[in-house]
């Protein structure tokens, strides 16, 4: 992953007055654990405009879809549950030949009440002026919990070390 190129994500995002949230490796990261993570995983407000906001302001920086979906198609509701029950889809992954090094990771639900979570959000200063929201710690261990793979059962260890921690401070 190149930190330009997701400095160029957050921005492309963050001028399209996106509404987003960074999980994954890159929200463990931001909360205080480093390890090696190769994309960038984003939950959108699926809502219809912001989708197609989101989309858009990825093919501007040069990404697209890697499997032939439509902002529309991926903002109707039915469509996505259709791929998450038919194709047992996760996420939409997105590729740029710009920024080969960087893919980035699309959740195709809401996986938890976005609007709660967003005021929630850790925001942290990725650049000048580019500020960008990680999902908080609880939220992204039960994510980790459901996904349940090695690396993610590592990072709770290392997530619930890093809340037991913070709530001592308090």
């Amino acid at each position: 992953m190149k930190l330009t190129s997701l400095e160029a994500i957050m921005r492309a995002l963050q001028e399209a007055q996106v509404r987003y949230l960074i999980a994954g490796g890159l929200a463990v990261n931001a909360h205080g654990y480093m390890r090696m993570t190769h994309d960038v995983d984003i939950v959108l407000a699926l809502d219809s405009d912001n989708i197609v906001l989101a989309f858009d302001s990825l093919a501007r920086i040069g990404y697209r879809p890697i499997v032939p979906i439509t902002a529309s198609q991926f903002a109707d509701s039915s469509q996505r549950e259709a791929w998450i029950r038919d194709k047992g889809m996760v996420v939409l992954n997105f590729f740029s030949n710009a920024h080969k090094e960087t893919a980035i990771d699309v959740f195709v639900t809401e996986p938890f009440a976005f609007d709660i979570e967003y005021h929630r959000a850790v925001q942290g200063l990725l650049a000048p002026g580019l500020n960008v929201r990680f999902v908080a710690i609880p939220t992204l261990i039960e994510m980790k919990r459901i996904a349940n793979r090695p690396r993610d059962r590592d990072d709770i260890e290392h997530l619930q070390i890093i809340l037991d921690l913070e709530a001592k401070h308090e």
